[in-house]
């Protein structure tokens, strides 16, 4: 993963820089990964998939002058990533998976390391709350990357029972978070 994060790093600093040829390789190596990533996790739905695809590509399109490239750069782009997920899925849905909505990247990309550590502490924070029944199925599923078979295996609990969790977790912190910043 190092190598390929290097090169797409690469690719991304000189296409920054003006480089149109390496931007478009950027854009071109990016698009493959991007593929994978949403097919992984859109495997009923594959049209989906090549829409999030393009949508990701624009987010990033439109939003490359905010990379710091002294981050790594697959942590931004699978920020970007997630969150248009997020947004497709509650669009398919009709509902409001969050109440905190995840519509302007601008506010999801934080601008130095400092954020970024806040950000993740407060993340850390707001789980610790939750019962193990959601906090475990919401970092095992969403933010490492399982699958929910996998988080079923890890914890001993069902599949249904690890979506549920994910489900109401996620409505939990989204009240935490809302219930924090009115104060």
């Amino acid at each position: 993963m190092s190598a390929g994060e290097d090169k797409l790093k690469n690719l991304m600093v000189l296409g920054n820089a003006g480089d149109t040829a390496a931007y478009h390789a950027f854009l071109k190596a990016l698009s493959a990964h991007l593929r994978a990533f949403f097919r992984r996790r859109l495997v009923q739905l594959p049209d989906e998939a090549e829409d999030l695809v393009q949508e990701t590509l624009l987010a990033v399109h439109n939003y490359r002058h905010t990379y710091d490239a002294s981050q790594p750069l697959t942590a931004w782009v699978h920020a970007i990533a997630r969150y248009k997920l997020a947004d497709m899925l509650r669009r398919r849905t009709g509902r409001e998976a969050l109440n905190d909505p995840l519509d302007d990247e601008a506010d999801v990309l934080v601008s130095s390391d400092e954020q970024a550590m806040d950000a993740k502490r407060d993340v850390a924070t707001l789980l610790a709350q939750l019962p193990d029944r959601q906090r475990l199925p919401i970092q095992y599923v969403k933010l490492d990357g399982l699958s929910v078979v996998e988080a079923a295996r890890l914890t001993g609990m069902s599949e249904s029972a690890i979506k549920v969790g994910v489900h109401r977790g996620l409505k939990a912190l989204a009240e935490k978070m809302r219930v924090s910043n009115e104060h």
